[in-house]
């Protein structure tokens, strides 16, 4: 069995097409992740809003942002069972600030979904859509009581970029763990 992490690439065609693996399916409101240590799927808790999550959320493969792989919200008609592995193609990158740490969401579409796949920048998707994907990250932890920021989404570029970054902090971070 492969560990989704660190045994699926990050993709051939990466950063324009990443090999994603989706934790959370869209419209579910438990939020899953993936235990780093065992590779399996753990539940992390049920949200504390009546929200769910507005696109199939997961991570990208071989990538690290702080100490987590980088996440992903992949827009696709249909929600995508847990531990499916997705081509997904960035189209913005959405930056949120949760308790002062920032906290980057790469937006990207499924390759294989015909009525998303033809979005290159975020900027083309209806601005309600931006609005439900901004709108849940802002309204999720509310209940929680824990202080959010949301950013409008950046463009693919950028989200490009933090996927580079991110691929060289998993390099440098499994470089330091083989060493061990």
């Amino acid at each position: 069995m492969a560990y989704p992490w660190n045994d699926i690439d990050l993709g051939k065609k990466a950063p324009n097409i990443v090999n994603a693996i989706i934790e959370i399916p869209r419209g579910a409101n438990v939020k899953y992740e993936l235990d780093k240590s065992t590779g399996v799927m753990k539940m992390d808790r049920v949200l504390y809003s009546a929200v769910h999550y507005p696109a199939n959320y997961g991570f990208i493969a071989q990538t690290l942002a702080d100490d987590d792989p980088l996440d992903i919200l992949v827009l696709c008609q249909e929600p995508v069972a847990s531990l499916t592995l997705i081509e997904a193609r960035p189209i913005g990158l959405m930056t949120m600030t949760d308790e002062g740490k920032q906290d980057h969401k790469v937006i990207a579409v499924a390759v294989a979904d015909p009525e998303y796949n033809a979005f290159d920048e975020a900027e083309e998707l209806p601005p309600h859509r931006l609005e439900i994907l901004r709108g849940f990250f802002l309204d999720y932890k509310m209940v929680e009581k824990k202080q959010v920021e949301v950013d409008t989404p950046d463009s693919a570029d950028a989200a490009r970029s933090v996927i580079e970054l991110a691929r060289e902090r998993y390099r440098e971070f499994r470089a330091r763990t083989d060493e061990r």
